[in-house]
């Protein structure tokens, strides 16, 4: 039995809606009454202290992909960086995400390798060929609680209405990455200047609000609960919102490399900066972040996507898009309240409860959670050997962060 006494920290307590500096104490990652049996004493001066987050979205390549990453090296890297619920998309190779047998092992590896609660989102349409609806029933037997399609296309609109039909019926949520195939082709980067200036195929903003603004039609229509992630264009936002405001079911999440990062890493073919959907403007990333503060997008994710050294070294539009961001999710959170958009619990709020509350395990996750000490004012540099994931892909590379996960405090 262990106790570990924090003075004086600053705790964010979402739940309780309270932020206040005091003398805590932790025991198997719960907070508990003051103790005698101390066994260790922390300094919490000027550190905060915050439940640990819930990420909608990361790859973590494992089945299929492991020399990009694996559960352990990515279960490692979120929870050190205190993300202890981690959402994953079905499009593992291969997909074993349509098979409700084999999710429960995915998810005990998760724990066992990685110590992390993986939640795994199963497949919309078998093998994600987008031809027929996969066994969702099974999927939800399995642990599912949401199916997605990935980035895969439908065959066609007919197989998206039936899958929404389906998952309503049995209570699922349905997660659409949108992006009309038909306009986003073989594109790789934003619509813009800088792409044309460098001959890159382009993905338009259309591609992402065409497709959302059909599948709003078809969720009014089924009344199946559906959330919308990766948001990358501010016109996505005003969708989501008239949505919301006809009270349709519908949340969504942004990356948080979109509240940050614009196309204008690209220029100089810049790979590490090849994300889907892509960066975009200075002004799509503003509007992002309004939609944020007003509470139209409900939570951000990381995106976390690791890749091999290798995966970055073709011409941009050959190589794999993806940002690894475990590492640099919590200091580009303090980034947003040292810029003015949020106050410290805002923003704590933003990545835990309100991303629980999206996924419908809000309850669950207060009785898991742990607790993450921040050093809100620790300055760091981005670097091979300061990334705990096993992918070092990132367009922040050298560049120094203020804000760090100290410890956390797990059972």
């Amino acid at each position: 039995m262990t106790i570990v006494k924090i003075e004086n920290v600053r705790v964010l307590d979402p739940i309780n809606k309270s932020d206040s500096v005091k003398t805590i104490f932790i025991e198997n990652g719960q907070l508990v009454a003051e103790s005698q049996n101390v066994t260790e004493t922390i300094d919490g001066q000027g550190k905060w202290l915050m439940p640990t987050m819930v990420d909608l979205c990361a790859r973590l390549r494992e089945p299929g992909q492991q020399q990009h990453g694996t559960l352990k090296s990515e279960g490692r890297a979120a929870r050190e960086n205190g993300i202890l619920h981690v959402f994953t998309p079905p499009d593992s190779q291969p997909i074993v995400q349509d098979n409700g047998a084999l999710i429960h092992g995915l998810v005990e590896k998760a724990m066992l390798d990685g110590g992390i609660y993986l939640e795994v989102i199963g497949a919309q349409t078998q093998g994600l060929k987008g031809n027929q609806p996969a066994n969702m029933a099974a999927l939800k037997k399995g642990g599912c609680t949401a199916v997605s399609n990935a980035s895969a296309a439908f065959a066609d609109d007919d197989v998206v209405l039936r899958t929404m039909e389906y998952a309503a019926g049995l209570g699922m949520t349905i997660v659409f990455y949108a992006e009309e195939p038909q306009i986003a082709k073989d594109g790789c980067v934003h619509q813009g200047f800088i792409a044309s200036r460098q001959g890159l195929p382009m993905i338009p903003a259309l591609a992402e609000t065409i497709a959302i603004a059909k599948y709003l039609l078809m969720i009014e229509a089924t009344g199946v609960r559906a959330h919308f992630g990766l948001l990358s264009c501010g016109a996505s936002v005003e969708l989501i919102k008239i949505a919301k405001d006809k009270g349709l079911n519908v949340t969504c999440d942004v990356a948080m490399h979109q509240l940050h990062l614009t196309e204008q890493l690209i220029d100089g073919f810049n790979s590490l900066a090849h994300v889907r959907p892509p960066l975009r403007s200075e002004n799509d990333k503003q509007l992002l972040r309004q939609g944020l503060k007003e509470g139209v997008i409900d939570t951000i994710c990381t995106h976390h996507e690791p890749l091999s050294s290798s995966a970055k070294l073709a011409p941009f539009a050959e190589t794999l898009p993806g940002i690894t961001a475990f590492d640099t999710y919590v200091p580009l959170g303090i980034q947003l309240i040292n810029e003015g958009l949020f106050e410290p619990l805002e923003w704590v709020d933003k990545v835990t409860v309100s991303a629980a509350k999206v996924s419908n395990m809000l309850e669950r996750w207060k009785t898991e959670s742990g607790w993450v000490l921040i050093d809100p004012q620790l300055e760091w540099v981005v670097a091979k050997d300061t990334i705990l994931s096993q992918g070092k892909n990132t367009p922040l590379l050298g560049q120094t962060l203020i804000g760090k996960t100290e410890r956390v405090f797990v059972v």
